[in-house]
């Protein structure tokens, strides 16, 4: 009988208290993967710690020092590093992840991300629910996350001129946004350089971020300024949380222009002093000396550019506007060592001319600079690269621990054009220069920096950190060849050392080789909308 007892007791011991991972995690057949032998860095900023990892279906089962169960595919990891998959918290693909030709999105998963977050800098669809429907439908190389873009929204309701809008105007923009966050965008954001959405005043702002407030999504801003009134853009972010009541993020943190230099350092203690008073604000940041967009943004003022193409043109031939229009663009080569700081990344018109920079061009063509950028601008723009940052700078930024990692690139295939190797390089030149190499940071920071601190930022559950439990977004890496190769003058190189990554549980790389797997998924905001007080 006490023998009898006894058995009861341990049984129900057993069933209570072990956790049933751990009851399947003994079955030889319990595992679909089993990573063994690591350095586990599990994206909380500790330091790793050698280990096996199992996966089970599309979740981590079971994370140990040994596990000795088997499974039906066993990978050694002895001397690799295993960490969640980075997350791009700022990135550009909207179009391309829907595309046939880049939704598996090839320079991002050969860099280790299994999840990007788009609509970013005011841009992006605005129908959230349609846009993850072609998500689901096809499926992508990477998780997606999307955030409500503020630009958009706006061009959408009131097209691109410059002006308040009216009372009808606003209430739409607000259904629109309430719209996308229920059908599960995770914030807004803006680009306050961009039109149109460099023309909503701080008051609009609140208003659309007070409706992203209600459903916990945050604000993700692309500032007003990022050159010599830096402060006053970070202070008006920091005033749009406080009146909206919700979580701020800058992107791209950074100090633009050799005038400005030092300037992002004392944005960083502003945003600290926020911080310390209770407010949820973080930045990210891109480990480049260089930023990357339109030459009508980098040179020509957000007034002219209002409308179409062919109104910024008319602009500069009508009597009344070309004269201040030519001298802000002439002021502004100026700034930028005399155009040999902007480099053309692409245009359609003289493909000769991309990966030369607007002193070259104009030398070779024996025209001035600002020649140049009004033939570019009259035939329709281009995109270029522009070297504006200070090394000291970046390295200063990325040891803070609330500034993440995000590439503000997009999927690319290799062409003839030079795009910033942000879109290549991002993740593994953050691991492998400035935390391996350089030892700006330590490799547990950098990781963070790209999978556990991401996920906070977003509220985002069971990603950006290995535990059980938690999905299989994981990626391994070889920190002894890991590197960037992409470069300024050959960026379309595909990094190399990530050897295994995992979207879903699904081997988006395998053994150092992609599969093409399009085991990614449209990830849903969850939150219910707070009760309106």
């Amino acid at each position: 009988m006490d023998y009898l007892r006894l058995q009861i007791c341990l049984c129900f011991y057993f069933f209570t208290f072990v956790p049933s991972v751990t009851l399947f995690a003994q079955d030889e057949s319990s595992f679909d993967i089993l990573l063994k032998g690591g350095t586990i860095i599990d994206g909380s900023g500790k330091p790793g710690f050698p280990g096996d990892v199992a996966i089970k279906d599309d979740r981590i089962v079971q994370i140990s020092p040994e596990i000795k169960g088997t499974a039906r595919e066993t990978i050694p990891c002895h001397g690799l590093t295993i960490a969640p998959g980075f997350i791009d918290l700022h990135n550009h693909s909207d179009r391309q992840i829907i595309s046939p030709l880049t939704r598996a999105n090839m320079n991002y998963v050969t860099q280790g991300c299994s999840t990007i977050v788009t609509g970013n800098c005011g841009s992006g669809p605005v129908d959230t629910e349609e846009y993850y429907r072609i998500i689901e439908a096809a499926g992508s190389g990477t998780n997606v996350l999307h955030l409500i873009p503020q630009g958009s929204l706006r061009d959408e309701v009131m097209g691109s001129g410059q002006r308040e809008p009216t009372a009808e105007e606003l209430q739409k923009m607000k259904a629109l946004a309430e719209k996308a966050m229920q059908d599960g965008a995770w914030g807004m954001s803006t680009g306050l350089i961009y039109v149109p959405s460099s023309y909503a005043g701080t008051d609009e702002l609140v208003e659309l971020a007070r409706i992203v407030s209600r459903f916990q999504g945050i604000y993700a801003s692309h500032i007003r300024n990022e050159s010599t009134e830096l402060l006053a853009a970070v202070n008006e972010a920091l005033k749009i949380g406080q009146q909206a009541k919700l979580p701020v993020h800058i992107s791209h943190f950074k100090s633009s222009g050799q005038d400005a230099w030092g300037l992002v350092i004392r944005a960083a203690a502003m945003i600290e002093d926020a911080r310390k008073q209770g407010q949820k604000v973080t930045a990210d940041q891109y480990p480049y000396i260089a930023s990357s967009t339109s030459l009508g943004a980098t040179l020509i003022p957000a007034w002219a550019r209002a409308g179409s193409n062919k109104d910024l043109v008319a602009r500069l031939e009508a009597p009344e506007t070309s004269e201040k229009i030519i001298k802000a663009i002439q002021s502004n080569i100026e700034k930028r060592e005399e155009g040999k700081a902007v480099r053309i990344a692409r245009y359609s018109d003289r493909p000769d001319w991309v990966g030369k920079n607007l002193l070259q061009i104009a030398e070779k063509e024996n025209k001035s600079v600002l020649d140049i950028v009004l033939k570019i601008t009259r035939q329709g723009g281009a995109s270029v690269v522009n070297f504006s940052m200070n090394e000291a700078d970046v390295r200063q930024i990325m040891k803070i621990d609330w500034v993440a990692t995000a590439s503000d690139g997009r999927a690319y295939l290799p062409g003839s054009d030079r795009p910033h190797p942000r879109n290549y390089g991002t993740f593994p030149r953050k691991l492998s220069y400035y935390a391996l190499q350089q030892k700006v940071i330590p490799l547990e920071h950098a990781v963070r920096s790209m999978t556990g601190l991401p996920a906070d930022i977003l509220g985002l559950k069971d990603r950006g950190y290995l535990r059980k439990g938690a999905y299989a977004d994981i990626v391994v890496f070889d920190t002894r060849t890991l590197i960037d190769k992409a470069t300024f003058d050959n960026p379309h190189q595909y990094s190399e050392g990530i050897r295994y990554l995992f979207v879903n549980g699904s081997p988006a790389i395998n053994a150092g080789f992609p599969t093409g797997s399009l085991a990614g998924k449209a990830l849903r905001h969850q939150t219910a909308a707070k009760k309106e007080k």
